[in-house]
């Protein structure tokens, strides 16, 4: 279930990849967080795509992609994945985007392979030892997944999204259906907790150092009401990485792209010239 059409699939290292190239001109590779998948990109796809071509995953275990209930799904796993999915495109380096846990996984690329990467845009993202939440922590634990998987309806799910919205008016039967599609099955809502049992945030604190020597520009844009993910997150990662940007949304939640996709769209163009320009000179 999705807003654009396209939809082209991939096996890479045993994953089924889903993933969609939309627009033209410089690639930028949009990486989703846990909870969503490739369509809360969906309004933001539309106010980029004559500027830019917009790569935009599913990655395993979420929406239309590989429900395997025996892959590694660490963040560190997703980025070596993805790492491979731009080599297959023939994609030199790109422009690298990502959301929630999706901005952990581009760390670790940007950290592993740089010169992929010409810049770096994490949009309220995990990092360090900061996460995972409590929700999450809670999912590994077997009864509470039990009650999980019998209680994720409607009327929770619709519960959950809405604490992550500033703007709850927003919160629509579409919108809570595109959250919903791939819940709907009992084996999506298996790969969605095996998902959130994989995620370890030793992945990043591994990492915690190589981030502040990061050579491509890195943008940090926070939603200021989230309440799913501290502003000590993007705070720390301003201060540890030298000549970062920072960016605070006060009417956005954690799904920012829902809440404020204009003035995101705005800072991510802003901050992909001010990088091209410097390139160019």
């Amino acid at each position: 279930m999705n807003t654009w059409t396209g939809k082209k699939t991939l096996t890479l290292d045993g994953h089924n990849l889903v993933y969609y190239r939309i627009g033209v001109g410089r690639p930028l590779l949009l990486v989703h967080g846990i909870t969503t998948y490739s369509f809360i990109w969906r309004q933001i796809v539309p106010l980029l795509k004559d500027q830019y071509e917009l790569i935009v995953v599913d990655l395993p275990g979420c929406g239309d992609a590989d429900k395997s209930l025996e892959a590694d799904l660490s963040l560190k796993h997703h980025a070596k994945l993805l790492c491979q999915f731009i080599q297959f495109l023939k994609i030199d380096r790109l422009h690298l985007v990502g959301h929630d846990v999706g901005g952990g996984i581009c760390q670790i690329m940007a950290v592993q392979e740089p010169q992929l990467v010409y810049s770096l845009m994490l949009i309220n993202t995990v990092a360090y030892d900061f996460w995972p939440v409590q929700p999450i922590i809670s999912m590994r634990t077997p009864i509470i997944r039990q009650l999980a998987m019998a209680s994720l309806d409607m009327g929770a799910l619709k519960f959950i999204v809405k604490r992550g919205m500033y703007h709850t008016e927003r919160v629509t039967r579409e919108l809570i259906a595109l959250f919903e599609h791939p819940l709907k099955t009992s084996a999506g809502r298996k790969a969605f907790l095996y998902f959130a049992r994989c995620l370890n945030n030793n992945d990043l604190l591994e990492i915690s150092d190589q981030i502040s020597q990061l050579p491509m520009p890195v943008l940090i844009v926070r939603g200021d009401a989230d309440v799913y993910l501290s502003k000590l997150i993007a705070e720390k990662l301003h201060a540890n990485i030298p000549g970062s940007y920072y960016e605070v949304l006060p009417t956005a939640g954690h799904f920012i792209q829902e809440d404020e996709p204009e003035q995101l769209a705005h800072i991510m163009s802003h901050f992909i010239e001010q990088v091209d320009d410097k390139r160019s000179k």
